[in-house]
């Protein structure tokens, strides 16, 4: 069904050009969740934004949303659709920006990144980005969570992790080192582990995500999902309960950094090889890359490359 809605949607493609209105009242709508949410974003009404809609759907001959009283559901056909106006959209919107490389940049630029790399970017994004380009407005949401950056309507994301995300834009930032740590008190009652499987008989606390305990990753690729009976959905929580002594963590080292200058934990395991964690900025442009989101993406790799030092 979706494939043949996509070979009659491109049979009709040069008379969608003709549907400017009708595009973007449909992608503001998937995104905003509603005809009412998307009219305020275009300053319509919502029996504006309902009647584009309608009309878009009638020209490619398909549904795209199931209206009900309640909700307002995207069918697999508009589902597969906006995956392919959304970026075209977006492309246009940012294309009189390259062009016009040499204006300073302006407008909105809306950021997601993870609330625990926050503490160590923000500082010199506010004080430095932020007065450099005075015509942004930024936008800034933390999350460990991996946002939808089209549909949640995000510039650009920050995320440490291999990122698995079909067709967005990837730029490498930084490597960031791991370690394990713990408090002095667990070292004096544990010992500090030479051996993997003397690491991995230690309790730990435990990172979950989605209710799911991560494994501990090492450089050689072999990994282990550690025991414990801390389990922490935040590298904040992680820290305080190494700290109380209830188990060792195993996290980015910047995040522990001044921890680790104070003595109060303690890198262990020093002869077992840690990966680096890949650091990237992931955008949803394809190669017309607005000039807002190119600068903050320079900016964050030389920042990048100091937390990579810390």
């Amino acid at each position: 069904m979706g494939g043949h809605m996509i070979c009659a949607t491109e049979r009709k493609m040069p008379n969608l050009l003709n549907e400017t209105s009708g595009l973007m009242a449909f992608v503001r709508t998937v995104e905003a969740g509603s005809f009412s949410a998307a009219a305020r974003n275009l300053n319509t009404t919502p029996s504006a934004v309902s009647k584009s809609v309608a009309r878009l759907e009638k020209k490619i001959g398909a549904r795209l949303f199931l209206r009900s009283t309640r909700a307002l559901t995207l069918t697999q056909d508009g589902q597969i659709f906006f995956e392919r106006v959304a970026p075209l959209l977006r492309d246009l919107d940012s294309s009189d920006e390259a062009i016009r490389s040499e204006v300073a940049p302006s407008g909105r630029l809306r950021i997601s990144m993870p609330s625990e790399l926050a503490p160590l970017l923000l500082p010199r994004l506010f004080t430095s980005f932020a007065a450099d380009y005075p015509n942004l407005h930024l936008d800034i949401g933390l999350t460990d969570r991996f946002v939808d950056l089209i549909r949640e309507d995000y510039d650009v994301a920050l995320r440490a992790g291999n990122p698995a995300q079909g067709d967005l834009m990837v730029r490498h930032l930084a490597d960031l080192p791991m370690a394990i740590v713990a408090s002095p008190v667990f070292l004096e009652i544990w010992g500090n582990p030479a051996t993997t499987e003397a690491l991995s008989a230690l309790p730990f606390a435990r990172y979950t995500l989605g209710g799911v305990t991560q494994p501990l990753r090492l450089a050689d690729e072999t990994s282990f999902i550690p025991s414990g009976r801390i389990d922490c959905d935040s590298g904040a929580a992680l820290i305080q309960a190494a700290l109380g002594g209830l188990g060792a963590a195993y996290l980015l080292r910047c995040l522990v950094a001044k921890e680790l200058e104070a003595g109060t934990l303690v890198a262990i395991a020093p002869g077992i090889a840690l990966p680096r964690l890949p650091f990237n900025a992931l955008h949803a442009f394809g190669r017309t890359v607005p000039l807002r989101v190119k600068l903050f993406c320079d900016f964050m790799v030389r920042e990048a490359s100091i937390v990579e030092k810390i």
